[in-house]
């Protein structure tokens, strides 16, 4: 009898060794420094540097270098490219195991409140709390708000919010963070690197996430130019939200 050989799919040759299994799965809840990442699997820096370059070479995590230190960088696990890796696994083992992703259910059993923080509530944070809201139904109660708020919302933030998603910000302005100290909430997501440094302590151990995104308004051009990076900017952060449904109704302390 004959026998053929495979090559061994790409996400199980990636996913398989136990170091980079860790890395993936701390990755999956929130972007993370290569010295968290080491504090967070205890194992050297040469030795997570180097998986983490594994996994950049193969497609699954990706780096940005840090807004608030350019000498850092943040790394990024990219769900969607792990979804179309894990559905490719599963055909070459068996035709029948061709996957489709199933629509994400949300039915949180109790309230939940999350806020997004940025430096000045006029882009990022602001674009995530609407589609939050958008993609949940309203059934989650959620905030933005800025470490040094802009005096208002950044004309393409509206603007892609309405042409992208319907979305009105009529009236809407940027909210000083030190305004909800008080508030309870289950997650805290930042999705800015400098405010992730300043950001205060809540009560009651809400979960903490990060999303390190640029800053769409911060490079020049034309305003021309400058739309379209808001655009990526507002899709990355609703497939991020995608992917943060299921979690929300984790409520372990992270």
């Amino acid at each position: 009898m004959t026998s053929t050989r495979q090559a061994v799919p790409p996400f199980v040759h990636l996913a398989a060794h136990p170091l980079r299994w860790q890395l993936l799965t701390a990755l999956s809840d929130s972007d993370y420094r290569v010295r968290e990442l080491v504090a967070r699997v205890g194992e050297p820096q040469n030795l997570v540097s180097y998986h983490l370059r594994l996994l950049r070479n193969g497609g699954l995590v990706t780096a940005t270098r840090s807004s608030h230190d350019g000498r850092d960088s943040y790394y990024h696990l990219d769900l969607d490219r792990s979804v179309e890796m894990l559905a490719g696994a599963g055909k070459v083992l068996h035709p029948a195991l061709r996957m489709t992703p199933a629509p994400i259910a949300f039915e949180p059993s109790a309230p939940l409140a999350v806020l997004f923080v940025c430096t000045g509530n006029s882009a990022r944070s602001a674009i995530a709390e609407e589609l939050l809201r958008l993609r949940t139904d309203g059934r989650v109660e959620v905030f933005s708000a800025g470490s040094n708020p802009k005096p208002a919302m950044h004309t393409d933030t509206v603007r892609v919010l309405r042409e992208e998603y319907g979305i009105d910000l009529s009236g809407r302005v940027p909210r000083r963070l030190e305004t909800l100290a008080d508030q309870h909430f289950d997650a805290v997501i930042t999705l800015c690197d400098k405010a992730r440094e300043v950001c205060p302590e809540f009560g009651a151990d809400p979960r903490w996430i990060h999303w390190s995104i640029p800053d769409p308004a911060a490079a020049h051009g034309s305003d021309e130019d400058i739309y379209p990076r808001f655009q990526a900017t507002a899709a990355e952060i609703d497939i991020r939200i995608h992917y943060l449904l299921p979690n929300l109704t984790k409520r372990t302390v992270r």
